[in-house]
């Protein structure tokens, strides 16, 4: 099992030094979070926390996730990102290309995408895009991004999205592997139908191996399947074995937060922990 390191939170002038670290201690990628904007009031429930509340404020930080992942990219040469996840329902399929297939070239290779629908009704409507039927147009959304990263003279028409043939160059010389996220049964079958692997939000340990049933039903594992975890009620080396013999392949953590380190805390504190936690942890599953 790999582990990942999640910066959501992380004041952005930390983010370089810290892929850095991460890098060093022998930390497989950095999950990168993907938020547009705050909006004051919003008309829907966050989905993933119990009463329905945000877990950020307006003066959260957060950095566009092609952004850091080209700038942590820079200086660092073997570790991955992957977004977890990009809201694709408020963002155009071809646009997103252009800056997918960047990033895969200017970090040699190693960027995933994960990505999700989107939850708040106000990015979509405020970018200019419908809520409505939001499901049907990501599932094109992604069949585009797929085709478009492929390579060559291409062409689509469908029901949101339509345009005659176009290349967009240079094309990623390694697929670009592609993390569905939701929890939801329609967001699992999506997963199951195009995707490299599943990722989640955070999750307990009895609905994650419901999931991972799921996923098993689905035949996702007749190939090659990620699951990538935030499991918020496993910890330490016995709970993250557990989720290895579950199947979970890739554990998304926080490290600084396990040693009393604040998402505003230190630059020099954070990288403790990412040490700390690589000598008591990842070493031992190696």
């Amino acid at each position: 099992m790999k582990f990942t390191v999640g910066i959501a939170m992380s004041p952005l002038d930390q983010l370089t030094e810290l892929a850095r670290c991460a890098e060093e201690c022998g930390y497989a990628s950095i999950a990168l979070p993907d938020s547009l904007f705050f909006s004051e009031k919003v008309s829907a429930d966050y989905p993933y926390t119990p009463d329905g509340s945000r877990m950020w404020n307006a003066d959260t930080p957060w950095v566009d996730p092609f952004v850091a992942a080209a700038a942590m990219g820079a200086v660092t040469s073997r570790i991955n990102f992957y977004t977890q996840v990009l809201k694709l329902g408020s963002r155009n399929p071809l646009l997103l290309a252009r800056q997918v297939g960047s990033v895969a070239h200017m970090t040699g290779n190693r960027f995933g995408f994960g990505v999700g629908l989107g939850w708040s009704p106000e990015e979509f409507e405020w970018c200019g895009v419908p809520y409505k039927n939001r499901g049907a147009r990501v599932d094109e959304m992604i069949d585009v991004l797929k085709l478009v990263l492929g390579g060559g003279m291409v062409e689509y028409h469908g029901d949101y999205f339509d345009f005659d043939r176009l290349q967009m160059s240079p094309a990623p010389t390694s697929p670009v592997p592609f993390y569905v996220g939701g929890h939801s049964p329609a967001a699992l079958k999506r997963a199951a139908r195009v995707g490299d692997g599943w990722t989640s939000a955070m999750i307990k340990f009895e609905e994650l191996k419901s999931v991972i049933a799921q996923l098993t039903d689905l035949g996702c594992f007749e190939r090659p399947f990620e699951i990538q975890a935030v499991c918020i009620d496993r910890f330490g080396l016995d709970g993250y074995k557990q989720l290895d013999e579950i199947g979970v392949t890739d554990t998304i953590v926080v490290p600084w937060l396990f040693y009393g380190v604040g998402f505003d805390g230190s630059l020099q504190a954070k990288k403790d922990g990412l040490r700390r936690f690589a000598d008591e942890v990842i070493g031992e599953f190696a």
